[in-house]
């Protein structure tokens, strides 16, 4: 009660006069700020629309997608905050000068955390790599699970994580493997062994190993002739999942086959050499 009756206190004690000239000189004024920012909302919902489904196409994270859009929007919306400001009067140089002031020093402050948020902008745009695939940068590889604004997040080989923050990617060499992986091993058999044979068998076994990609030819052949072996590479083709056990199953699978087909693999051989003056020293101690 007493609220009504002061605000009842207030209106009755205005200037008619004085609230027709307000009216007539600021009433045109607030009424255009009203309807630009009526309209700044407008263009920023549709273009934030139009972003958010360009960038689908792209298959962006939802989370990236979501806060790229709502930057854009903020954007549009603050110029149109500033046209409406000046609609009003209200001195936006010194504004404008003022936020300048405070950007610089929070881009100071928050110079590690800008330069992460704009290269995890970058890397979202310029897709160097994508969710899924084995990469390897920095001295660390794994597969990509997330990229993230501030941080990319790589699965290990042991199941651990890496993480990287994202401006340390941009510049750096990055090897990109995609989805798929090649295997580097390796077999010795002694030179006394068929060796088309075991080329064979190996061509067999990696036809039969359902984790190797068959549309990839495995690059198959000898790559070595040491002194007591004939080394055989064998490098077929897996999925970054299958990468791990794949090569175990093969060197199995291949131990097993060459065991069957009577081919001898490589044994590291020793040569001894007895001097004279050594074997008399040996029967004076055994005597």
């Amino acid at each position: 009660m007493n609220t009504t009756n002061a605000v009842t206190n207030f209106v009755g004690k205005l200037d008619p006069d004085l609230v027709i000239n307000l009216a007539v000189k600021y009433g045109p004024k607030i009424l255009a700020a009203i309807i630009v920012l009526f309209i700044g909302s407008l263009v920023g919902r549709y273009l934030g629309n139009a972003l958010a489904a360009a960038l689908s196409k792209r298959n962006m994270e939802p989370p990236a997608r979501n806060l790229i859009v709502r930057i854009l929007k903020l954007i549009v919306f603050a110029f149109a905050l500033i046209i409406a400001l000046d609609n009003l009067g209200v001195a936006i140089t010194p504004l404008i000068a003022g936020i300048g002031v405070a950007g610089v020093g929070i881009g100071l402050a928050m110079q590690g955390v800008l330069g992460n948020l704009i290269a995890g902008v970058f890397l979202i745009l310029s897709k160097p790599f994508r969710v899924g695939e084995y990469i390897e940068l920095l001295g660390k590889e794994g597969q990509v699970m997330t990229i993230e604004l501030f941080s990319t997040h790589l699965l290990h080989a042991d199941k651990s994580k890496v993480i990287i923050p994202n401006r340390k990617i941009i510049g750096e060499i990055l090897h990109n493997y995609g989805f798929i992986r090649q295997l580097k091993l390796e077999v010795g058999i002694s030179h006394q062994a068929d060796v088309s044979q075991a080329l064979s068998i190996i061509r067999e076994v990696l036809a039969q190993n359902a984790k190797v990609l068959k549309e990839h030819t495995p690059a198959l052949g000898v790559s070595a002739l040491g002194d007591s072996a004939v080394t055989i590479a064998i490098m077929p083709w897996t999925s970054v999942e299958n990468f791990g056990p794949t090569g175990s199953e093969i060197y199995q699978a291949v131990l097993d086959r060459f065991s069957k087909a009577g081919i001898e693999i490589q044994r590291q051989q020793y040569e001894i050499r007895v001097l004279n003056n050594g074997l008399s020293s040996v029967n004076r101690l055994a005597s």
